[in-house]
């Protein structure tokens, strides 16, 4: 991000940590630009900061993938590859060490 970009109120991410908060403040110090996100009260860099993604914005259509992922599942795990390789073990969980 850059230094321009920054505001007060604006809602970021720090992607090292996944860290994300509220811009606070910002400060300069030692010719960088610093923000100070509400949740850690660090400063972080402003140019690695990213905006954050709004909650509701980043889970549209997660409801509907996560369906579909476990009718995969149900699927896979009803059908006769996977049965037959199950019968195939004794289902001791031995870890052979």
């Amino acid at each position: 991000m850059e230094t321009g970009e920054a505001a007060v109120g604006m809602r970021v991410r720090y992607p090292r940590t996944g860290t994300t908060g509220t811009i606070v403040s910002l400060t300069v110090e030692g010719g960088e630009t610093f923000a100070e996100l509400d949740t850690t009260r660090l400063l972080y860099r402003v140019d690695q900061l990213v905006p954050a993604v709004n909650v509701g914005e980043r889970k549209e259509g997660a409801l509907e993938d996560t369906v579909e992922k476990i009718k995969k599942e149900r699927e896979f795990y009803s059908g006769t590859g996977f049965q037959e390789a199950i019968s195939h073990t004794d289902q001791s969980c031995e870890g052979g060490g």
